[in-house]
């Protein structure tokens, strides 16, 4: 292949790293730091999965317009223009996050940032094919896989940890209250007296009452939980402190129409009661359960008017026996601010002796949080750009090609599509592109958010910055690992050796989460390591899926069915992930992830019927 001089002389170390990094960058945010930002600014985790799964519709059809990448314009304009609109873009992103309509906003936004983050992918793998020679393009795979995790890594970790610390940066003075247990009897709380008044004072605060709280260690009736947590829970439903999102998601999916009263609703309806978590309460030998104690929380001033104030309370120190059970998110408007809203307080029902605990709620301005969190990677994003600017070579091959009329540039173009649905084994193949991740795109919708729901409902109850810890530091790293692992070994015995074993690791190690949601653990150690064994996993295995891609691809327009590979492989995670948010609400998080592990059953139920030559995949000798 012949190059300019400056192609000669620019090495590709010097743009390979930063322009794989660049590409990772927009789809991290589009299917994941989105995700972690609707959750934590109150949108529901069916319309989370449901709209952010059409994300990945770029993706899907790319290969309807690839083509033209190739026929208008260089490689290296496509590159250019494509991280200047995904620059803009997540600058839309950050001015439109406070206004009142951002949902609908920022999703409009996002799709056009995924549709040039898809174009862009384009025009990146064809420039890395004619700027390096066969040696080059086998050297630097490895380095190209590697800064491309790393954008994920930074997507998924460092953004995630910025905005945690910005959430906390942004907000006000903590709230804090402490919780003892005693063996003192006490008398019984009377509920109507949590109605008390907060002097207004020219500074907001939070004040909870009582913050100091002793509790007997004697275990209570579950009829008098069930008193407590009722109270609590009817009245912050009252007054609008829980549930918020479904004031601010104008966004609604034909609740009146034909499907919804005819299809969803009554299917929802019977999957949430013959199928639904039935979440029982620990206790004792006897019958009875930890005892428990209402905390109520004011606000001491009114928030701008449109503003909304969030507090997350949670275990700051001291003995883990102590829980909150209810209130953990608590949302505060200019409707409500000068209304009580409650926290349920809960001993562990096997908790004899006497000990303490300290709970912090900390709020902060979540919008703001976000916002400041886009424009940086909007800018990152623009130095990115003037760098590639400067320094992309410029291949004598790199060309526009638009040398044929658009009639047989539509009929090679419908000639390459008929002859890859005209394969040998086309029909098995399309099973496993669609099946193989079938709970693995499940599964990575509602992951976040099950890290970031508090543990009344199901979830770990983790913070923002921890969960980029956890899924986006530890998981990706762990991610990253499994898929070196899978290549070594898939070079050494081939994909049709290691086909069944990598499709047990994509499907079992979902157990993590099972266990996970089963016994809440509180451990930070316990969470990361079971998020690294599920990552690892879906890593080692996932290699199966890329060789097959490659595999079944081989033969004339080559790269153009690979194109149509990628497609189905974005579509098989598109449309599970578009009903996980719901089958979620429906069944609760322990029983979405045991529907999680059936399925399963699909991609194991593919292998049996593929035909792979046993040589494929195999490392050859010189």
């Amino acid at each position: 292949m012949e190059n300019t001089n400056q192609t000669k002389k620019i090495s590709p170390w010097a743009w390979i790293p930063t322009l794989y990094f660049a590409q990772g960058l927009p789809y991290v945010v589009a299917m994941t730091v989105a995700v972690i930002m609707y959750k934590r600014l109150g949108i529901s985790n069916t319309d989370i999965a449901l709209y952010t799964s059409w994300l990945y519709l770029p993706w899907v059809i790319k290969p309807f317009w690839s083509p033209f990448v190739d026929l208008i314009k260089t490689k290296r304009w496509w590159i250019i223009t494509m991280q200047l609109l995904v620059g803009a873009g997540l600058a839309g992103v950050a001015f439109l996050i406070p206004m009142p309509f951002f949902f609908q906003a920022t999703l409009a936004v996002l799709w056009l940032i995924a549709f040039s983050s898809a174009t862009y992918d384009i025009a990146a793998d064809g420039f890395y094919m004619l700027a390096l020679d066969s040696s080059q393009q086998s050297f630097f795979v490895g380095i190209r896989s590697t800064f491309y995790r790393l954008a994920m890594i930074t997507g998924q970790g460092l953004l995630i940890i910025i905005a945690g610390s910005l959430e906390s940066w942004t907000g006000l003075e903590p709230m804090k209250f402490n919780v003892t247990s005693s063996n003192v009897k006490q008398t019984e709380m009377v509920l109507a007296e949590m109605d008390y008044a907060v002097p207004q004072t020219d500074e907001m605060t939070f004040v909870a009452f009582p913050d100091n709280i002793s509790l007997n260690t004697n275990n209570i009736p579950p009829d008098s939980l069930k008193k407590i947590q009722d109270f609590a829970t009817a009245k912050n439903q009252e007054n609008g402190f829980v549930n918020i999102e479904k004031k601010h998601n104008d966004v609604q999916i034909n609740k009146q129409s034909w499907w919804s009263n005819h299809v969803s609703t009554p299917l929802g309806e019977f999957l949430k009661t013959n199928f639904g978590e039935k979440r029982k309460v620990q206790s004792g030998s006897d019958g009875k359960v930890g005892n428990a104690a209402i905390i109520a929380v004011r606000l001491t001033k009114k928030p701008e008017e449109g503003k909304t104030v969030v507090l997350n309370s949670s275990l700051k120190t001291g003995d883990k026996s102590i829980s909150i059970t209810n209130g953990e998110r608590i949302v505060f408007t200019t409707e409500n601010w000068d209304k009580p809203a409650y926290l349920v307080v809960q001993l562990d029902y096997k908790l004899k002796t006497e000990v303490q605990a300290e709970f912090k709620g900390i709020s902060g301005n979540l919008k703001l949080a976000w916002s400041i969190t886009f424009f940086i990677l909007s800018g990152f994003v623009i130095l990115l750009l003037i760098y590639h600017r400067f320094i992309l070579p410029r291949p004598a091959s790199d060309v526009s090609t638009l040398t044929h009329s658009a009639s047989d540039i539509l009929k090679e173009f419908g000639n390459t599509f008929a002859s890859f649905f005209q394969k040998p084994g086309i029909g098995t193949a399309l099973a496993f592109l669609l099946l193989y991740r079938l709970g693995e795109a499940m599964l990575v919708k509602m992951a976040s958010p099950f890290l970031l729901d508090g543990r009344e409902v199901g979830g770990m109850g983790l913070t923002t910055g921890q969960v980029g810890i956890v899924y986006g530091t530890v998981g990706i790293l762990s991610l990253t690992l499994g898929g070196i692992v899978g290549g070594i070994a898939a070079s050494r015995k081939g994909l049709k050796f290691w086909i069944w074993i990598m499709a047990l690791c994509i499907t079992l190690p979902h157990l993590a989460f099972l266990y996970l949601s089963w016994f809440l653990p509180e451990n930070f150690l316990i969470i990361n390591a079971a998020v690294a064994f599920e990552q690892f996993g879906y890593g080692f295995g996932f290699t199966a899926y890329m060789l097959f891609m490659i595999y079944f691809s081989e033969g004339e327009h080559k790269t153009a069915h690979f194109a149509i590979c990628t497609g189905l492989m974005a579509l098989g995670m598109m449309l599970p992930g578009m009903i996980a948010g719901w089958l979620q609400d429906m069944l609760g998080y322990n029983h979405f992830f045991i529907f999680v592990m059936i399925c399963a059953i699909p991609t194991l139920a593919v292998i049996p019927f593929m035909k792979i030559d046993k040589n494929f995949g195999i490392k050859t000798k010189n």
